[in-house]
């Protein structure tokens, strides 16, 4: 094993943000894509230290068993797709971390404990803004306390947008949750619920008034195993807020199981254009509330930024603490390992109600 990092979809938003903030740290890197001509173009605004792979996943894969890179973070949705490939495709002794939050790609790495543990590898699953954002205010309201009975988590998220086009992974994470139906646990049990349900209006710390509706995450997940709780929802500001989208809402998403409908919306949903726009709020906030049967509640906030300079900033943070060994064999959300200051660590700043 080397001490190379790899990064897959280097050119894509996320990985240029996580191969920045890593080749600042002087970690050696290789940048992984399909075009080559982005590829150069990031090089070069590196310094031209990075080495370049080009191709699709599957071609870089037989690479890998080869170098056994110390770490492969994977920022190429659809996560539901790419996660569990990837993760699978690492040599004994090879991390992985991605920034997934589609709730079926954190369970599929959640479930490869036991061989991650036989192989001496650490799989991170989430290490992005929606999971830490939410688990590690969980984790905060929650230490050296009884298991609470009910948690909600909120991930409201402010997010500046660059020049182009939607693009097929992001737009195909869309509809691969959408599909997948609303999910919420009730009575210690995943179970089915509504898309867009559980609507709500919080305020924020800084008197902002935010909308978000509840739907499949790995927020959800990562709320469940930080908190134990017998009921736990997870909403996000993405959900459609306007009354008349989410009342006919769930009549529509059965047709998205339909897979040529899938295709269609993600190939229709790519060439969507995007123009550059500033954050339209100046903070992302992570949102949590518990409830114990004795009539407790306990709320808390995390601050960040933009959202996704806080993603980069988690994934990038979890690489160099793998790096450094500080890190048990098994698979993982971030908090569920590195704990709640990771949060602090990547620039999120909480603010908890003691009551």
């Amino acid at each position: 094993m080397n001490d190379e990092v790899w990064v897959l979809g280097a050119t894509g938003r996320t990985g240029r943000a996580v191969g920045t903030l890593l080749h600042k740290k002087g970690i050696p890197l290789v940048l992984v894509g399909r075009d080559r001509a982005r590829l150069n173009n990031f090089v070069t605004e590196l310094g031209g230290a990075p080495r370049i792979l080009e191709g699709s996943l599957d071609s870089a894969f037989a690479r890998l068993a080869a170098d056994t890179p110390a770490v492969v973070v994977n920022t190429v949705g659809p996560f539901t797709a790419t996660s569990l490939k990837v993760a699978q495709a690492c040599p004994p002794g090879t991390h992985y971390v991605d920034v997934a939050n589609e709730l079926v790609a954190v369970e599929n790495i959640l479930k490869l404990d036991r061989q991650a543990a036989k192989t001496n590898q650490v799989l991170v699953t989430g290490a992005g803004f929606g999971v830490m954002a939410t688990e590690s205010v969980v984790l905060r309201l929650c230490k050296d306390q009884p298991r609470p009975a009910r948690v909600r988590v909120d991930a409201l998220a402010s997010v500046a947008s660059e020049p182009g086009v939607l693009g097929a992974a992001l737009v195909a994470s869309i509809v691969e949750v959408l599909a997948f139906g609303g999910r919420e646990v009730r009575q210690g049990r995943l179970v089915r619920s509504r898309v867009a349900g559980h609507y709500a209006r919080l305020t924020t710390p800084n008197g902002e008034n935010l909308a978000a509706g509840s739907g499949p995450s790995g927020e959800l997940i990562a709320a469940w195993h930080a908190s134990k709780a017998e009921s736990v929802i997870s909403a996000s500001s993405f959900v459609p807020s306007n009354a008349f989208l989410r009342f006919i809402l769930p009549a529509f998403l059965p047709i998205l199981r339909l897979s040529f409908i899938r295709r269609l919306a993600v190939n229709r949903g790519a060439r969507v254009p995007l123009h550059a726009q500033e954050r339209p709020r100046p903070y992302s906030w992570g949102h949590a509330r518990a409830e114990w049967s004795d009539g407790r509640v306990r709320e808390g906030w995390l601050q960040a930024g933009d959202g996704m300079d806080f993603t980069a900033a988690v994934a990038a943070e979890v690489t160099l603490r793998l790096l450094k060994g500080e890190s048990r064999a098994g698979s993982y959300t971030p908090g569920a390992l590195f704990g709640p200051d990771l949060a602090e660590a990547a620039g999120g700043k909480f603010i908890i109600n003691q009551s």
